[in-house]
């Protein structure tokens, strides 16, 4: 198991070196995929503190920093993802007026890309990819107990199943938002266990995934109706796209109901105990 984890560990740093190191990217696609690896590595952080000690929570601490300072060129993006959803609604938003919102958020998009990616940052950025990768080398995993990923997974497990309301047509967004990052912990953990049981884990990632990017795009038009308030951008595009807005996040509100209910329908400690029945099935003596 400790190679296994060394391993998991390497290939998503491996996944943020590519993201930094990839020729000729545009600096969207830095910021995204670096984005996205660190997701992948803060959730697999959180699963570390019981086996390698307080080394786990100051490199998740570390990643979760990096993140917040490329939030804002990613906040330009998910306004961009969010008028594109609202488009699907026939009729919604007339083209002309599309084409002006998707010029004014590509242009906020790039600007936000270029004071975000600066050379200091991706120096950065860069930096703490490799002071991760020492510290993956240096971690003692000999003693290391599946039961405490066990119960780093159930603890994530648990934390997304407290979030899930018990009246869905009343839900805030904060609340929606937290619950998409549990989500997405879930997400990017559960392929540890893959080799214990591929066809389940690779059903249980599909699942989350689609949990998600619903959960996401939802998050993404709660960004861009920021934007339409009073003294923002958008400002004056407001009385066109309240009514779109309301409407697509209410449906968003309603597919992630159903989704998440399915998903989480097992009790934590159920849970826990199937992952300790696949660790136990998977084991030589058996």
């Amino acid at each position: 198991m400790s190679e296994g984890i060394r391993a998991f560990a390497r290939d998503i740093l491996d996944e943020a070196d590519k993201a930094l190191t990839r020729r000729d990217s545009a600096d969207a696609v830095v910021v995204h995929d670096f984005r996205k690896a660190m997701k992948r590595w803060r959730a697999f952080l959180r699963l570390m503190p019981k086996i390698v000690g307080s080394d786990a929570e100051w490199l998740r601490h570390a990643a979760r920093d990096l993140a917040r300072e490329l939030a804002e060129a990613r906040d330009a993006h998910a306004a961009l993802d969010a008028l594109n959803d609202l488009a699907r609604i026939e009729g919604s938003i007339s083209p002309r007026t599309l084409a002006t919102l998707r010029e004014r958020l590509g242009k906020m998009r790039s600007e936000a890309e270029s004071v975000a990616l600066t050379t200091e940052m991706r120096s950065k950025m860069r930096a703490h990819v490799e002071e991760s990768s020492r510290a993956v080398t240096k971690w003692q995993l000999d003693e290391a107990a599946f039961s405490d990923i066990a119960d780093g997974l159930t603890a994530s497990y648990r934390s997304a199943r407290k979030l899930i309301p018990d009246d869905w047509k009343t839900i805030e967004d904060e609340p929606l938002h937290e619950l998409r990052s549990r989500v997405v912990v879930q997400r990017y953990q559960m392929p540890l266990i893959q080799p214990l049981w591929p066809r389940y884990s690779k059903l249980w990632a599909k699942e989350t995934q689609r949990l998600r990017e619903v959960l996401g795009a939802h998050q993404d038009i709660t960004v861009l109706a920021k934007l339409t308030a009073p003294g923002e951008p958008l400002s004056r595009w407001r009385a066109v796209l309240a009514p779109v807005i309301t409407a697509r996040k209410a449906a968003h509100v309603e597919t992630s109901a159903k989704m998440a209910e399915r998903l989480f329908v097992e009790t934590p400690k159920a849970f826990r105990a199937r992952l300790l029945g696949l660790w136990k099935s998977s084991r030589p003596e058996h």
